[in-house]
């Protein structure tokens, strides 16, 4: 069965923002002007198509990534060869909480391009910060979006500048709004040099094309300028034209800009209002226009199976060898969905699957396109698609799906760890027998989600990244595993380091009638720079220590790194080389070294100025200037660091570094300080040394 839409009329794009930025509003006009739906769903009335979970409807908040499938008719330069111009849209909305910030990372991962909203009151908050970031780190390119220009108090040029001084020098202005706030009635596209005026009873579908109103033609005209000047930057042969004075056609300025986006050189700004459909049209012109297709981003890089420094280059060809990547596990009453993106080849229904993680082999048996949570059937899914397998048993976020035949790994995906946890516990037995089945699916599908088990206590702790996520975790376990739990207080997710690095022996002798134990070995234990998590090295020379146990000694080290020297909480960035030790040719074993290398560990950590790391979390505190005072000396109170503040409208932004300790339920208390007129958003920043007699407090409690 062939393809519907030829590779080059794909496009794989997300929609990124802050939280409130208007991300699923905007996506819902998508979705009516493309056809997908025939009535807007207002995410306000909890009625929004994308945000399907009972937990979104009524927050009004998207907490999981969803994907759709619509088309849209390019402008006609798009494909000047052919009369068919309809482009295929897999689009991808993603949540704007900084709890959930996981399902923007594994999205951005498999996307081609991106869509960045702005509120057009607040500019660049502080999650658009950490979705731009992520967006780096994939070579994502972006197009931005500023929204809400219907607001009071928004302002579009002061939006583009909070991007160019926060985000990116690379921000390119192709329109420029028509009226503020109430009065805002259109865009000016500086490249037709022509005005768009959108008429408000027709749902945004009636645009009215006008000349620019002569009391915005010498703003519009400058901006043109610049817009010519760094597009022509992106080009020698337009550099040419543009010193010369030689006029630069649009379609060559179009065909500029598409080159200079796919490889972000520079981030086209559009601007509208989505809740009242002005300006969306012309984004999703300008996905056809400028984002990359699949075989526009650059080659993907693989690498064999069974020889991980072997590289191999993946072109997006429907005739190449499949290979596909598991983005996002998603589990409901119909079973659980595997989304993947495919790079290579196709896959058929019924086709064998490899698992290059696992080494096993599972059957498509169903094969569908996604809709929100609704579920199209399909044959076949083609390089450069986005789709879900239905049935799958054994598939982890970031594995590769392959042949058997031609095993491969892609690049997988990397997730930052829970910065906080509580105890979790049953209410009734029947309860008890469903949570673990509620926590094998929910962590299946949230690679952020982790479960242990505390072993003094016998409780089972979930680590998440914030309050709001580990809430909707338990909510989630109620409602669609009727598991009713009681919860424990939230406790912040501390770190151990060491400060010096020291060396230590670990021995353990046992000796009880018959054959005894015996292990020994001398460990260096070396501080690591933030992040570096642990290393181990075999320095043993000599065979002082027969090799077959030196696996066993890292397995005891591993363990200690695991609960923790201090007081039981995970150890970091540390480095540990075995250099030596001695052994018994016949008491020796794998279990003696094991505990050989636990002993001299943690008693090494505890000779090494250990110390407790603490997550720092970035705040962003918008409030009007009269409160101004007190929320500063509130954060002080708190342990923060006021970092700086500046004015946004009639209010003031204060940015401070907070321990997480201090902020559970700050929400409220900013609420109630501000007569509900505060707001607040974080993000994690990084682990930071909590200080001395907070540290002594924190072992003595945890009995250590």
């Amino acid at each position: 069965m062939p393809r519907s839409n030829p590779i080059h009329k794909v496009r794989n794009f997300g929609i990124i923002a802050h939280i409130d930025a208007g991300k699923t509003t905007f996506t819902e006009r998508v979705l009516l002007y493309t056809g997908r739906t025939h009535k807007i769903g207002e995410v306000h009335e909890g009625e929004a198509t994308m945000d399907w979970m009972a937990q979104e409807r009524e927050r009004g908040i998207t907490i999981t990534s969803a994907a759709t499938t619509c088309f849209w008719d390019a402008p006609a330069w798009v494909y000047p060869d052919d009369k068919d111009l309809q482009t295929r849209f897999n689009i991808i909305d993603t949540p704007g909480h900084v709890d959930f910030t996981v399902e923007v990372e594994r999205s951005l991962r498999v996307l081609d391009g991106a869509i960045a909203v702005f509120d057009g009151v607040a500019g660049v908050e502080s999650q658009t910060e950490t979705v731009w970031r992520q967006a780096e780190k994939y070579s994502v390119p972006r197009m931005c979006f500023i929204n809400k220009l219907d607001r009071t108090g928004a302002d579009f040029y002061f939006d583009v500048q909070s991007i160019k001084d926060r985000l990116t020098d690379h921000a390119v202005v192709m329109q420029l709004p028509i009226g503020a706030e109430e009065n805002f009635s259109g865009t000016i596209d500086l490249l037709s040099m022509k005005a768009h005026i959108f008429i408000d009873d027709q749902n945004g579908k009636e645009v009215r094309i006008e000349e620019i109103p002569a009391d915005m033609l010498e703003k519009a005209t400058e901006y043109r300028q610049k817009l010519v000047e760094r597009i022509a930057e992106t080009s020698d042969e337009l550099m040419d034209k543009f010193l010369e004075g030689i006029e630069i056609t649009i379609p060559e300025l179009k065909s500029a800009i598409r080159k200079a986006t796919t490889k972000s050189e520079i981030h086209p700004v559009f601007c509208g209002s989505a809740l009242k459909n002005k300006g969306v049209q012309a984004i999703l012109d300008a996905v056809c226009e400028y984002l990359p297709s699949p075989v526009d981003v650059a080659e993907i890089e693989a690498c064999e199976v069974q020889d991980e420094s072997k590289k191999v280059i993946i072109t997006p060809n429907d005739a190449g060898k499949f290979a596909a990547l598991a983005f996002k596990i998603a589990s409901d009453q119909f079973g659980t969905l595997t989304f993947f993106r495919v790079y290579s080849g196709v896959v058929n229904k019924g086709d064998e699957l490899y698992n290059a993680r696992t080494g096993k082999t599972e059957r498509a048996g169903r094969i569908v396109l996604m809709h929100s949570n609704n579920r199209e059937d399909v044959d076949a899914v083609y390089a450069g698609e986005i789709a879900a397998f239905v049935g799958l048993k054994d598939v982890r976020t970031g594995d590769t799906l392959c042949t058997k035949q031609n095993q491969l790994l892609l690049e997988s995906i990397t997730f930052a760890d829970p910065v906080i946890s509580m105890a979790i516990e049953p209410k009734t037995k029947a309860d008890q027998e469903r949570l673990g089945l509620a926590l094998g699916k929910l962590t299946q599908e949230d690679p952020s989600l982790r479960v242990a088990s505390n072993e003094e206590t016998g409780q089972t702790i979930i680590s998440g990244m914030g309050e709001l996520h580990l809430d909707i975790i338990v909510d989630r376990m109620r409602r669609e595993y009727k598991v009713d739990t009681n919860v424990g207080a939230p406790q912040v997710a501390y770190k151990e380091a060491i400060r010096k690095s020291v060396e230590i022996q670990g021995k353990y002798v046992r000796q009880s009638g018959g054959r005894g134990q015996f292990g020994d070995c001398w460990l260096r234990l070396t501080p690591m720079e933030t992040g570096s998590g642990f290393s181990f090295d075999n320095k043993v020379v000599g065979g002082v220590i027969p090799r077959e146990f030196i696996p066993a000694i890292q397995k005891g080290c591993e363990e200690v790194c695991q609960n923790g020297a201090l007081a039981g909480y995970p150890i970091i960035d540390i480095k540990v080389e075995v250099y030596d030790g001695s052994y018994h040719d016949v008491d020796s074993s794998e279990m003696a070294f094991k505990l050989a290398g636990a002993i001299a560990m943690k008693e090494g950590v505890l000779s090494a100025n250990p110390v407790l790391l603490e997550p720092i979390m970035k705040m962003e505190v918008v409030v009007p200037d009269e409160y101004m005072g007190d929320v500063i000396g509130d954060l002080n109170s708190r342990r923060g660091q006021v970092l700086g503040s500046e004015k946004r409208g009639k209010a003031t932004v204060v940015r401070a570094d907070v321990p997480l300790e201090n902020l559970f339920g700050y929400i409220s208390d900013l609420r109630g300080k501000t007569k509900g007129q505060g707001t607040a958003s974080m993000e994690f920043g990084q682990y930071a040394e909590v200080p001395r007699s907070i540290q002594e407090k924190i072992v003595a409690s945890r009995g250590k």
